[in-house]
């Protein structure tokens, strides 16, 4: 079978760092297409291909083709990678499907909750007319180590606790920091609407089936340049009446952590980086499972060109996936904004 022809929607960070080494590594697509808004970014990025990108064709709204949409008129397209500003997203998702390509687009899923059910229903029409199908790029759910995670917490027994602890320094040489975009940001929550939507996937994939149901949160601002808020401090309920924390931080002069563990009735799984960790009440080691996960993109995008072939969406990047874990954040941040008020979640079972 031939590769799949896609487009790189983006000339950004992201898309020079994870996805092009990404589509690098996954045989079944080739690019053909790269689009940026200024055609400097566009050549950086294609640079990065072999042989420079030779015999790869760049459009941007500055070489008077007609940019982004004379992309998505190409035959030999089938689909897009597209990488953009939070705010930006929605309106390039729309005209992808609106044109029979299939759609990779990173999270979050939209900026806010009402962008995402509306954006979801949008897809379905398209879908039913077009065929075309909307994948939201959340590696979490691709990594060996969350995966792994889940099902040896799945053998534990029912939840009875849990923790998510994300702390580190976004210092003001980073250079995600210095893109525009996320220095002045058009979205609401800055870095943590950014960041936050992989750590509210980390935590989902380990509760399983015992969804969220009510959240609350407070947030505030540690460091002295980074939006408002870096730092949220929430508490999650699921249905089952268990109960855990979401600490929170992109600002934190605490050392750096990144760790999510949920207790069972009968042991307890630590996710912290490529360590997964088992403990049982029964007795024994600790046993500890080492998982690379340094390749979380590309995972998700060899996930993305499989469920291509197969001809059927894989779950784990459903747009739906996306809004839940969107959700999930943006319900602690909401709760923050009223005081720590709680609210409900109503689409976390997917």
């Amino acid at each position: 079978m031939a590769p799949i022809g896609i487009a790189l929607i983006g000339g950004g960070i992201f898309i020079k760092q994870a996805h092009i080494p990404a589509v690098l590594a996954t045989p079944s697509l080739e690019v053909k297409v790269v689009y940026s808004r200024s055609l400097k970014s566009a050549k950086e990025s294609a640079a990065l291909l072999p042989n420079g990108g030779d015999g790869v064709d760049l459009y941007s709204d500055e070489d008077g083709g007609g940019g982004y949409a004379e992309v998505l008129k190409r035959d030999d397209v089938s689909g897009v990678i597209i990488a953009l500003p939070i705010a930006n997203q929605p309106e390039y998702i729309k005209a992808a499907l609106d044109a029979g390509k299939h759609v990779l687009a990173e999270k979050p899923v939209a900026p806010n909750v009402a962008q995402g059910r509306e954006l979801i229903q949008y897809y379905h029409s398209v879908k039913a007319r077009t065929g075309a199908t909307w994948s939201c790029a959340e590696q979490m759910r691709c990594m060996p180590n969350y995966i792994f995670g889940a099902a040896e917490a799945r053998k534990l027994g029912k939840i009875t606790g849990f923790r998510a602890i994300v702390e580190f320094m976004t210092k003001e040489d980073n250079p995600y920091y210095n893109t525009e975009w996320r220095k002045n940001p058009t979205h609401d929550y800055g870095f943590i609407l950014d960041g936050g939507v992989h750590w509210a996937a980390s935590l989902r994939m380990l509760l399983g089936d015992d969804v969220a149901e009510t959240v609350s949160g407070f947030s505030h601002t540690a460091s002295a340049y980074l939006p408002s808020p870096d730092t949220l401090q929430g508490i999650v309920r699921t249905r089952s009446g268990a109960s855990g924390a979401f600490l929170v931080s992109c600002g934190s002069t605490l050392p750096a952590k990144s760790e999510f563990s949920v207790a069972c009735e009968k042991g307890s799984v630590t996710v912290s980086r490529d360590t997964v960790t088992v403990s049982k009440i029964e007795g024994g080691e600790p046993q500890v499972t080492i998982k690379n996960s340094a390749e979380g993109v590309k995972y998700e995008v060899q996930a993305w060109a499989a469920a291509l072939e197969a001809g059927k969406p894989d779950p784990r990047l459903a747009p739906e996936e996306g809004l839940a874990d969107a959700e999930f954040l943006l319900g602690m941040l909401k709760s923050a904004d009223a005081g720590g008020i709680p609210q409900k979640l109503s689409l976390q079972q997917v």
